[in-house]
């Protein structure tokens, strides 16, 4: 399939994912004593998703980009296999995020993403620890957004 097609293609779900995120995040509650409600981080990502989705159609009609050789390269591949390993994070997520917990499911969600996109193994190990803290303070502590605990639970 041409490029031009899959970044068509691509643009279409993302937009439509994006309009579904930011319409759905309209209803969420306000937050008790805080200036942006509950929905305003899911908004904002909405509206992201809905950004690119906007510059893949662009590009896609556009024409830039090759037009894509009729078998995938042996580097398309690799890029194919890393995205879904990044799917199956998300996926992983999803399913264990509540069972696990943020703090445990976190790392090794970001850790399997950065070792997919060919980062070294000990900055990825660092970048993913690093990154689960950061996300977690800024959730728990700074909008007040309890994370799933999990396993942890009786530690808190």
């Amino acid at each position: 399939m041409p490029l031009r097609s899959i970044d068509r293609l691509l643009g279409l779900g993302l937009g439509a994912l994006g309009a579904a995120v930011f319409w759905s995040a309209r209803s969420l509650p306000a937050v008790p004593g805080q200036k942006l409600g509950a929905g305003f981080l899911p908004m904002l990502v909405g509206a992201g998703l809905v950004a690119c989705a906007l510059g893949l159609l662009w590009r896609s009609w556009r024409g830039g980009g090759p037009d894509g050789a009729q078998a995938p390269t042996a580097h398309a591949r690799g890029d194919i296999a890393s995205a879904a390993v990044i799917a199956g994070s998300v996926l992983a997520y999803i399913l264990w995020a509540d069972a696990l917990g943020f703090l445990l499911i976190g790392p090794l969600c970001l850790l399997a993403s950065f070792l997919a996109l060919k980062v070294r193994p000990l900055p990825a190990l660092g970048w993913a620890i690093a990154g689960t803290l950061v996300v977690h303070l800024a959730f728990y502590k700074l909008m007040r957004v309890p994370l799933p605990w999990g396993l942890l639970r009786p530690l808190y």
